[in-house]
């Protein structure tokens, strides 16, 4: 018992003779390999920001610098631990592929990724419709699109779904498309001007875009007048609600629907 022992103990006092100082060297190189990648991804993030670049581009470009670091000081680890570096290239290459092959579901999403961010079909920030969702672009990343719905609710699509699909990109600002029906008795112009003072009286409502209003159509019981004033796409169903009541109000207030309708008539927008 007492020979085992010593012979164990003299097994662990050779190998850590002889392996020690590569194994200390080894883990001193990665710790000094993470921080360096650190330390590049942050600086390289800082100078990426005096730029005109896409958020999305500055966060891959940032993440690839600190893998290329990190991939850098793995080589020299494994060489400072003995380890031959041409077989273990030639390994993970294979292994490479077969893991390509298993999730190709997962790389089509990557490859669509780098699509979106460099072809840019929306930005952060501008409001899109596409497969029946739509909503506020709040994050572009590798894997998959984030959309702010008007609820609040976030809708996450894979970015492979967006790719060739038939997408639409309101941007920025929003249309609305209101109309209101009168009756043919009612002063055309006093249903213009209520439509203006409305529009004009609303907070939400763009005022470096002009907005469209006038008659939009004759029907059997009174014409229709159409309000198109341009808001913040986030503004859309709120401002919606507000133009209505104002309108209503608005021509209520001026007798005005009382020519042929009993009441005036809210048509629902485009």
């Amino acid at each position: 018992m007492p020979t085992s022992m010593l012979s164990a103990k003299e097994v662990t006092t050779d190998l850590l003779i002889r392996y020690g100082f590569q194994l200390l060297g080894a883990v001193v190189v990665l710790v000094a390999g993470a921080l360096l990648a650190r330390w590049v991804g942050n600086a390289t993030g800082k100078w990426l920001e005096t730029r005109r670049m896409e958020p999305p581009v500055r966060t891959l470009i940032v993440r690839v610098v600190r893998v290329v670091v990190m991939v850098f000081t793995l080589v020299v680890a494994l060489d400072k631990f003995g380890f031959q570096i041409a077989p273990l290239v030639a390994g993970i290459g294979v292994a490479g592929l077969g893991i390509g092959i298993a999730l190709q579901g997962v790389l089509s999403n990557v490859v669509a990724g780098l699509s979106i961010i460099f072809t840019k079909p929306f930005r952060v920030g501008e409001y899109i419709a596409l497969l029946g969702v739509q909503g506020e672009v709040s994050l572009i990343e590798l894997f998959s699109t984030t959309l702010v719905h008007p609820d609040r609710s976030r809708v996450v699509i894979p970015n492979r779904k967006i790719v060739g699909e038939i997408l639409h990109n309101y941007g920025a600002v929003r249309q609305l498309a209101l109309s209101v029906q009168v009756g043919y008795g009612s002063d055309l112009g006093q249903v213009l001007e209520t439509a203006r003072e409305v529009v004009a009286g609303n907070a939400r409502v763009l005022r470096d875009l002009p907005p469209v209003i006038g008659v939009g159509g004759l029907g059997g019981e009174g014409l229709t007048v159409n309000v198109g004033p341009w808001v913040a796409a986030t503004d859309y169903i709120p401002a919606q609600a507000e133009l209505y009541q104002a309108l209503v109000e608005g021509l209520r207030t001026r007798h005005i629907g009382l020519g042929g309708l009993t009441e005036v008539r809210l048509v629902p927008g485009a």
